[in-house]
């Protein structure tokens, strides 16, 4: 039986389509789409009450934190910087309990971009507020860049090369979460994975894996709630 994965979501204001225009819970197709490329069951996570996020993850094999607005400075004792965008109180609270829950149960995790950050914040951490030339120049498109392994690391040996990924991010890790450990870095000395050792599954990668074909990353999310689903 294939694994389900959980997807967190946006909540946006308005959102359209067809004669409608109403606020929504969405998520770019990018993300259901390359857990199903890896060989897991997709499933949207609307945010919902914190108290609610362990009953939720419960019922999953394994979670994805996906990108979106910055955290919220306030959850890791700072002021905002002049570029930091507006709070997004609702989601940072849902995912967090999200991410806390599935340490707490041993549900692997993956964040990404966003999820990543709040990887870090949740276990302690701090974030970089605004670094450049990590966006595209098109604003509403991906740029890319390359990332180098940590050997050693679980990103490493799901990904042992120097690799272009996409990305769109403007914040980053500053100080390390407790536990956590870089696996890799971009040029410039920016954190670009995080993960969690054994026994956790937990990784957080800076980047848009969704937006590219290459599964690595993804399918070894789902090989791992596999095996847990499986008692393995």
């Amino acid at each position: 039986m294939k694994p389900l994965i959980g997807i967190s979501t946006y909540l946006e204001k308005s959102a359209a389509w067809g004669v409608w225009e109403l606020p929504a819970a969405l998520l770019p197709a990018g993300y259901p789409g390359i857990v199903q490329r890896a060989g897991g069951l997709a499933a949207m996570l609307p945010p919902d009450g914190p108290d609610t996020a362990a009953s939720v993850v419960a019922r999953l094999d394994g979670l994805v934190i996906a990108g979106g607005p910055d955290v919220e400075p306030v959850r890791y004792g700072a002021e905002p910087h002049p570029r930091t965008g507006p709070p997004a109180r609702e989601r940072d609270a849902w995912e967090l309990a999200l991410i806390d829950a599935a340490l707490a149960s041993g549900t692997p995790l993956l964040g990404i971009c966003r999820g990543m950050q709040l990887l870090n914040v949740a276990l302690g951490g701090t974030l970089v507020q605004h670094v450049e030339g990590h966006t595209s120049p098109v604003e509403g498109t991906f740029g890319e860049h390359p990332v180098k392994p940590v050997p050693g690391t679980r990103y490493g040996g799901l990904v042992p090369e120097e690799f272009a990924v996409p990305t769109h991010h403007h914040q980053t890790v500053d100080r390390l979460g407790n536990g956590l450990t870089v696996s890799a870095f971009a040029a410039d000395g920016t954190v670009e994975a995080v993960e969690l050792p054994e026994p956790h599954w937990a990784l957080g990668v800076q980047w848009h894996p969704e937006m590219a074909d290459d599964t690595r990353v993804v399918s070894a999310l789902v090989r791992a709630a596999a095996s847990r689903a499986a008692g393995t």
